[in-house]
């Protein structure tokens, strides 16, 4: 796979890098990357995924832009408001970078059409607001093989790790086995987030999904990263997996 004389300037800070170089700007050409949802989380790792030259993006995702949203939710603007999420994002990604090929998938992810959608990529970021998308992305991606980067973030705080049983890392449900009683995780509306801790744990996102494709450094398969934004903190916790896993363990998928 070559590239333009274009493409050698545009990622030519990637490939300088020794961890990286032609061959890791190769693979990043090559891969394909399904981001679940186009808000605060999505919006960011939309954004550096498409600049570092992803080959093909898909985003799932079935709200419209409303004014709220643009406190964090960078990948849209005012002229968008009251537009698809997808429609936005592909227009605000080409004016990133055209020469990548966005798919957005207009639609809300359920049970008849998650394996479909997550089977057609190599690596899934789910950044969706809600626990039940999130076990069904998990639950999907262990059915598939399919590694997962998810995070979530409330107030002043986030998190985020990779999840990949096929090699022996837990899965979302290894480390979250049941959704926390109603009140105990409230969501931005009830509770509120900070705009910026978006545009941080998205870029994360989007920094594992970097490494991950490239085989860059060390991800986050094994331990789980809190940032609190609120006092400047970063701490990080080591996750094994749970051999009784109802998804990944005793009588889940694998």
């Amino acid at each position: 796979m070559s590239f333009t004389s274009d493409e050698l300037q545009r990622y030519a800070r990637h490939i300088v890098l020794r961890e990286v170089g032609g061959p890791g700007q190769q693979k990043l050409k090559a891969a394909r990357v399904l981001c679940i949802g186009a808000g605060g989380l999505g919006s960011p790792a939309l954004m550096y995924l498409a600049a570092a030259g992803v080959g093909t993006l898909g985003c799932v995702d079935d709200d419209v832009v409303s004014l709220s949203n643009l406190q964090r939710q960078i990948l849209h603007d005012t002229q968008a408001v009251g537009e698809a999420k997808v429609k936005s994002a592909a227009r605000s990604l080409a004016r990133i970078n055209p020469t990548i090929s966005f798919q957005g998938h207009e639609a809300r992810l359920d049970a008849g059409n998650a394996s479909g959608l997550i089977d057609a990529y190599d690596l899934i970021l789910d950044g969706s607001d809600n626990f039940t998308t999130r076990y069904l992305v998990n639950a999907t991606c262990v059915a598939l093989g399919t590694p997962l980067i998810s995070a979530a973030m409330s107030q002043w705080e986030g998190q985020i790790s990779l999840y990949d049983p096929v090699r022996d890392l837990p899965c979302y449900a290894c480390v979250f086995p049941e959704a926390p009683a109603e009140g105990l995780a409230p969501s931005c509306s009830e509770a509120g987030i900070m705009g910026a801790l978006a545009g941080v744990m998205g870029a994360m996102m989007a920094g594992e999904a970097i490494k991950w494709i490239t085989g860059a450094g060390e991800g986050l398969g094994g331990r789980m990263l809190i940032h609190d934004a609120l006092y400047g903190e970063n701490r990080s916790m080591a996750l094994k997996r749970d051999p009784g896993c109802h998804v990944c363990g005793a009588g889940g998928a694998l």
